[in-house]
Order: structure tokens, then C-alpha cells, then sequence
């Protein structure tokens, strides 16, 4: 991986976020993509050996685009200051399915993450159901040593209310407030350009992600 070079590249981007600086810098973005998508190939690779399904017909690797959709946004730079890939098994284009996520970036964007962000009602609803039913399970996967030494805990949006059909009294209901399922590992600009091996790194804290993908992407199945 060309951290630095793409760290120094995004680091510009930040400051100076307009097509014409974009536009004289085009090939050293060009390059810089070129790179990244063939680690996103690498990683791929070595993550479908950890969770297999991913080695299946629905195996997706997408690599997000830097343009920002500023349609509907109150920034309207145009370019994102990350480089980002999504990890999935999906028989859907979109991002709908557990997977694992890459966010390289400066300004401490880095992120190792994974999960469902905002599932959708049916989604929601059946992992809900599967805690309600089995939250023993998710609870000592998320207690595992490699876990809680990369993620913490789970985090993402949460009710504040308990949900529908869940008493106040649960004994799990802090999970089922959770409206996204997910865990990141985020890592300061220093130690991301001086790790030895970063793509190793990154192999490391998502094999500490697969029990917890696996656990969501029974739930919706």
C-alpha cells in the first residue's frame, strides 16, 4: 500500500477541495486508485479464505468513488478526502449484507470497520428476533479477546426508546436498541504510516470481525 503518498495526496485534497486542483493532479490520483483497487483485490483475496462465503458467486468487493453527491448535502465539496472498499457477500449492487469495510485517510479517518450500517425494517426486525432469541451467542463473541482488544464493543445508531415489541425490562435490551450493528477499530495518521505491514494489519482486525459478520448475516438469512 502507497499510504504516504495517498495520505499526502488526500491531505491536499482537504485543503484545496475544487475540480481545478483535483483536475492538475488527476494522474497521481489516477496511480494512486490504480494501487488501491489492486490491494482491495489482495485483501479479497486473503478475506474470502477467512470468511468463505465471500469466495462464493455473491462475493462483491466495492471500491467507492471519491465524488461526493452533494445533492442533498449542505457541503458541497465535490470530492470525498478518503479512499474507502466494502467487503460483502450480496445478490443485490448495493451495500444491503454484513460486510467488512476499509477507510484509509488523514486527519485520523483511517478505519478498520464492519457489520450492517442501517439495515433495512425486515433486516432490523430479524436480527432483533435472533438476539431476542440468542443473545448469549452475540454476547461472547463480542467479549472474545480479538474483539474487544480491536472494537470495544459494538457501537452504531441507537433507539432511545426501547423498540417495538421488546418490554422496557429485557434483559438484552441495550442490543435491541441498536438501529446498525457495527463494530470499527479507527487509528491515528502516525500509527498507520508507520506500521510494518498494514495490509497484514488490516487481515488481522477483520479475522477479529468475522464471528460477529457471520452472527448478522445468519439473522437476515
Amino acid at each position: 500500500m502507497q499510504l504516504k503518498p495517498l495520505f499526502t495526496f488526500l491531505t491536499g485534497l482537504a485543503k484545496h477541495n475544487d475540480r481545478h486542483w483535483f483536475q492538475e493532479r488527476k494522474a497521481t490520483y489516477d496511480g494512486l486508485r490504480a494501487q488501491f483497487v489492486e490491494d482491495a483485490e489482495f485483501l479479497a483475496r486473503e478475506l474470502a479464505k477467512l470468511d468463505p462465503v465471500l469466495a462464493g458467486p455473491e462475493g462483491r468487493t466495492s471500491i467507492f468513488r471519491i465524488y461526493r453527491d452533494v445533492r442533498f448535502s449542505k457541503n458541497k465539496d465535490p470530492y470525498k478526502t478518503h479512499f474507502s472498499v466494502y467487503f460483502t457477500a450480496s445478490s443485490s449492487k448495493e451495500v444491503d449484507a454484513p460486510g467488512y469495510y476499509l477507510q484509509l485517510g488523514p486527519n485520523g479517518s483511517t478505519m478498520i470497520a464492519g457489520g450492517l450500517y442501517h439495515p433495512d425494517k425486515n433486516q432490523l426486525a430479524a436480527i432483533r428476533q435472533e438476539i431476542d432469541y440468542n443473545a448469549d451467542e452475540l454476547k461472547a463473541l463480542l467479549a472474545a479477546p480479538g474483539f474487544r482488544r480491536y472494537f470495544g464493543n459494538m457501537v452504531g445508531d441507537k433507539l432511545k426508546k426501547s423498540p417495538a415489541s421488546y418490554p422496557v425490562e429485557h434483559p438484552d435490551i441495550e442490543l435491541l436498541k441498536h438501529k446498525s450493528f457495527v463494530a470499527a477499530h479507527q487509528m491515528p495518521d502516525a500509527d498507520v504510516l508507520s506500521h510494518e505491514d498494514f495490509q497484514a494489519h488490516v487481515l488481522e482486525v477483520f479475522r477479529a470481525m468475522v464471528p460477529f459478520c457471520q452472527f448478522m448475516r445468519g439473522a437476515i438469512s
